[in-house]
């Protein structure tokens, strides 16, 4: 017998993509891994602009697509230091991954074990539902792994409200803001 133990490590598997929602499936990712004493896996997705089959019907330079590359990482590399600052979680490994599909499809191709777990932000409330939430659907179908869909931050709605509010030139009622 070795020395060590050849079975992988359990993973939590998340979404991100820098959205509000994508922020808060992050952090509940990490805690999850935290409690689980797992490997956070944050996989951000990344298609060519017009989707694949734009691609491929009009193939881009290699130097192009090389550069969407590399803003994608940049990206997962932004998203990562904003929440987690210069430090990982604590006593979590974590594996950044950047990958050139659809998102729904990125997330279940990774997190492809029995044993992981799939974080993925669950979308907006309201009216807005009908025209959000498909990643969340494809994964929760499609996965092969449990999966937890993360419901929206409180202050999200809020958020809406204001950008609302600010588009049409209203006043802001600070005393309705969530605290």
């Amino acid at each position: 017998m070795s020395g060590y133990d050849t079975c992988p490590s359990r993973r939590v598997v998340v979404g991100v993509s820098g959205s509000l929602g994508s922020v808060t499936a992050l952090c509940r990712a990490a805690a999850e891994a935290r409690r689980q004493e797992a490997e956070l896996w944050p996989v951000l997705a990344w298609e060519p602009p017009g989707g694949e089959l734009a691609a491929r019907r009009s193939p881009a330079p290699p130097a192009l697509v090389e550069e969407w590359q590399r803003l994608a990482r940049e990206r997962l590399l932004v998203v990562l230091d904003e929440v987690f600052g210069e430090a990982t979680p604590a006593g979590v490994p974590l594996h950044g991954l950047v990958v050139r599909a659809t998102p729904g499809l990125a997330l279940v191709e990774t997190a492809d074990r029995e044993d992981d777990i799939l974080v993925v932000g669950a979308g907006r409330r309201g009216w807005h539902r009908a025209f959000s939430g498909r990643v969340t659907r494809y994964c929760l179908t499609h996965a092969h792994c449990p999966v937890l869909a993360i419901p929206p931050s409180p202050l999200e709605e809020s958020l809406a409200a204001a950008r609302r509010r600010n588009a049409w030139h209203l006043p802001l009622n600070t005393g309705k803001l969530p605290c």
